[in-house]
């Protein structure tokens, strides 16, 4: 291969000539001929049995040429692209600028690239590390969702309340006759969940089990039945059983029951530290996402659209990947959301385009600061990768692009060069809603 010209053209686009030779070109001939002339139907001869001479006489001389041009192809354009230093983020248009069996094949490439990126401002960066206080409120509320989730369903003899779970048979009627899916027996209906139309469960509140009455209701005007929207509705109920969830006192009992801890006050604390460190993560995200914005806000550079396109596909891969975990099918679940794959992927535009830029912006940061990643580096990760996945770490060597491994690595050491060349001001998340309110 030899690479006859390397253009830059305008919108990140890329033009490649180059030349395979003669004898090249022979070979990857008489190989397409070995291949596809089984193919051919000749008179005379036995299908597969007629002399490559006949066939390309009797279909034309360059019969097998095209055959052989794309078995060249790819690792003639590889070739190209490595000498032409270029990255191709798109699928290559070929085109073949001439061919002969004395002078061999010319072929032209455009193709989208990795655009140059200018960047605006990394360092000296501004942002603000808002981080949230602990109040004892939050430990409270943390403390009482770990009640509940501990608490046991217990039959209430009395009348129902708000929170309770209702075991019910109910039919509906709208001017007297039954409506069609207006009926159900032993349904348990959360009182207070706002699962049923509503005044539907406030008025089953205040009745015991046992008892039978009636629900006066209204459909909504958007109610999804169209024959139901605004139609006034009587409901024949029997309420069969009350339950409600009792909840575990609030002592070192029950701190030694849920947790490692011999004290409800060590359990608290360990609530507040674990909250505590939480807020300070999502501070530090915060300022890392908000250095990152400023950073992508002043690139310059002509991104192809076929970027955005393909870490839409991708984000959309991984999304069916991540249902197909579930036994879900991607198929299955735009029906059950209503959703055209089209209108799905489209939803994903947004993201995509500012992943790319921050992907773009991040390797510009590198190269700038001649930030890479170590071997020391290199193999730490592959230990994480082996360790997270309890494999081998040869495995791992051979299952991951080490190439690609380090440009992530040298990515995430941008990041972390922006951060440390940053002024970052820390304040109280409710210091600065009293600075707002004055």
């Amino acid at each position: 291969m030899n690479l006859v010209k390397s253009e830059k053209l305008e919108k990140s686009m890329h033009e490649l000539q180059f030349s395979v030779d003669a004898e090249a070109f022979k070979v990857a001939i008489d190989k397409a001929f070995k291949r596809e002339g089984k193919k051919y139907n000749v008179p005379g001869f036995r299908k597969g049995h007629a002399p490559r001479a006949v066939i390309e006489k009797m279909y034309g001389a360059d019969i097998f040429h095209y055959d052989a041009i794309n078995d060249l192809f790819p690792e003639a354009f590889e070739v190209a692209v490595k000498e032409a230093g270029i990255e191709p983020v798109g699928r290559p248009e070929a085109d073949v600028v001439s061919q002969s069996l004395e002078d061999g094949v010319v072929l032209k490439v455009v193709v989208a690239v990795k655009p140059e990126i200018k960047l605006g401002q990394y360092t000296g960066l501004k942002a603000t590390k808002k981080v949230n206080t602990v109040e004892d409120a939050d430990v409270d509320a943390e403390l009482a969702r770990m009640q509940d989730r501990n608490g046991r369903i217990v039959t209430r003899d009395g009348k129902a309340e708000n929170g309770d779970t209702a075991d019910i048979d109910f039919e509906g009627f709208v001017d007297g006759v039954a409506f069609e899916g207006g009926k159900a027996e032993h349904y348990s209906l959360v009182l207070g969940s706002g699962s049923f139309i509503p005044g539907f469960e406030e008025q089953v509140v205040g009745h015991a089990a046992g008892e039978e009455f009636d629900v006066n209701v209204t459909f909504p005007e958007e109610y999804q039945a169209e024959e139901l929207a605004g139609k006034a509705a009587v409901f024949k109920i029997k309420l069969h059983e009350v339950k409600t969830k009792e909840l575990p006192l609030l002592d070192d009992e029950f701190a030694k029951d849920v947790s490692e801890f011999d004290t409800l006050d060590e359990l608290k604390a360990n609530i507040r530290k674990g909250m505590e460190e939480q807020n300070e993560k999502q501070a530090a995200l915060a300022v890392e996402n908000d250095l990152v914005d400023q950073v992508i806000g002043t690139i310059e550079g002509d991104i192809p659209e076929v970027m955005y396109e393909n870490r839409m596909d991708e984000m959309v891969r991984d999304f069916e990947y991540r249902l197909a975990q579930q036994g879900l099918k991607l198929d299955m679940y735009l029906q059950y959301m209503g959703q055209t794959m089209d209108s799905f992927r489209a939803s994903f535009k947004e993201q995509a385009e500012k992943q790319v830029k921050i992907r773009l912006a991040l390797e510009a940061v590198a190269a700038a600061e001649n930030i890479e990643a170590s071997e020391e580096e290199v193999s730490a990760e592959i230990k994480r990768i082996a360790d997270q996945y309890k494999m081998e770490e040869d495995k791992v060597r051979e299952l991951v692009n080490v190439d690609d491994l380090k440009k992530d690595l040298a990515v995430n050491k941008a990041i972390d060069f922006i951060k440390s060349h940053a002024n970052v001001v820390e304040k109280a998340a409710e210091a600065e809603k009293t600075e707002d309110a004055e």
